[in-house]
């Protein structure tokens, strides 16, 4: 398994969460959700995928990252949430197939499932340069005053450890970018609950993305939130997320 994670919790908890970053963030990103499960008895792990926090390969597909995470399953090891943003909403997808039979929540939060080329290419720049003109914690928070200054600092570190050359290749090895045929391997231990940001704050995904005939999986906007849902709103992250309720 890769040592590059970061991890919250007892690893004795009695459940576990698989929480997989966006596109140039990084694992200490989750920091807030992260302790909010954690208080709540989950053991959480949070990888960095390939392509960030100085983590470099030849092969940066979207499938290739979701092979890199399969390490995370080794020995029968399984979880009860798994929670993918933006571009680790299409890598949580990819997962599917591989999960073991054990039930699983999987929460998607505003997840990059179809884009097109042309988009494809306006993100990339916007990538890039955010990687290039790196911006202070001071100035994301005049951009984004719902975000807490933890959350902006943890963009800015994101964001620092990241490589411009690498963030093109992320989208040019993508091209032709469509993960909603991967919904069909939805299986009936699993259980998808995807959550958009506002189409008038930035929302990558739209409602008409995700397809309405698959059981187990429910779509909502998230109303005045932006493509970060997990700074701009954590609860409704934590309202997606079964947990045990104590006998009345």
């Amino acid at each position: 398994m890769s040592t590059s994670a970061s991890r919250w919790g007892s690893p004795s908890a009695p459940r576990r969460a698989l929480l997989i970053h966006g596109m140039s963030m990084c694992s200490n990103s989750w920091e807030g959700i992260a302790q909010l499960l954690a208080a709540d008895g989950f053991f959480v792990v949070a990888p960095n995928l390939l392509g960030h926090a100085w983590r470099r390969s030849s092969d940066y597909s979207v499938s290739r990252l979701a092979e890199d995470l399969r390490s995370y399953f080794v020995m029968g090891t399984s979880y009860d949430v798994i929670i993918g943003h933006s571009l680790g909403g299409a890598v949580a997808l990819s997962l599917l197939p591989f999960l073991p039979p054990k039930k699983v929540t999987i929460v998607l939060v505003d997840p990059a499932i179809e884009v097109p080329d042309e988009q494809l290419d306006i993100h990339q720049e916007l990538f890039v340069k955010d990687v290039v003109s790196l911006k202070t914690p001071d100035e994301h928070m005049a951009e984004n005053p719902a975000w807490s200054r933890r959350d902006c600092v943890l963009r800015t570190i994101g964001l620092s450890m990241c490589d411009g050359a690498i963030m093109k290749s992320l989208f040019q090895q993508n091209k032709s970018w469509s993960y909603g045929h991967l919904f069909k391997n939805v299986t009936s231990n699993v259980k998808i609950s995807v959550l958009l940001a506002d189409p008038e704050f930035g929302a990558v995904c739209r409602l008409e993305h995700i397809p309405r005939d698959v059981k187990r999986l429910d779509a909502r906007v998230i109303p005045g939130t932006g493509h970060w849902i997990q700074f701009d709103c954590p609860n409704a992250i934590m309202d997606a997320i079964p947990l045990p309720r104590a006998n009345l």
